[in-house]
């Protein structure tokens, strides 16, 4: 987890800075941060327009131009021809739906996660978000330790609670925070 949190350093998002590192038989296969595409302006120089626009935490997903960073890590294994089925996935933010699906689809077989996310709204959709996650063959786990970047990885939280709510960051499965 310390070396996802050192990839991090990296990320380039006015919202979370997300890192993410996967393993297989013991040795580092893949890094990826959240950021805009290779070579498109990044998020804090204008890049991004739902991230420029102040865009509510957890809503605009769809129109986002930035990639996650465990989808950055799968498509950059893709990229190298590099083999994930079977690996470990280490992130400093719980996977979304959309990261979920891709690494469920590409057989990860496990991922360890710092802080947590969670789906907020519809209860038969935060239902199926928990079936997927329960699908990967040694689970979905938090890893409790210290983060002392926990205030810049984490702006929209930590400096506003009220977008910290509307992101869906309240436990309903692990105890976080």
């Amino acid at each position: 987890m310390n070396i996802a949190m050192a990839v991090r350093k990296k990320a380039d998002c006015m919202g979370r800075r997300v890192g993410a590192v996967m393993v297989k038989e013991n040795r580092i296969i893949s890094t990826g941060y959240n950021g805009t595409p290779e070579g498109v302006e990044n998020c804090t120089e204008g890049g991004c327009v739902r991230c420029k626009k102040g865009t509510a935490a957890g809503t605009g997903y769809d129109v986002c131009i930035c990639v996650h960073a465990e989808q950055n890590a799968l498509i950059t294994a893709a990229r190298f021809g590099i083999a994930v089925e079977g690996a470990v996935v280490y992130s400093t933010l719980r996977p979304c739906f959309d990261c979920t699906k891709a690494l469920l689809q590409a057989k990860i077989s496990t991922i360890y996660y710092l802080d947590d996310w969670n789906p907020k709204g519809d209860e038969d959709l935060i239902a199926q978000y928990k079936l997927l996650q329960a699908r990967f063959p040694e689970r979905v786990q938090q890893v409790q330790m210290d983060d002392p970047d926990e205030d810049w990885a984490n702006p929209r939280r930590t400096s506003q609670p009220e977008a910290a709510e509307s992101n869906g960051n309240d436990d309903f499965q692990s105890s976080a925070r």
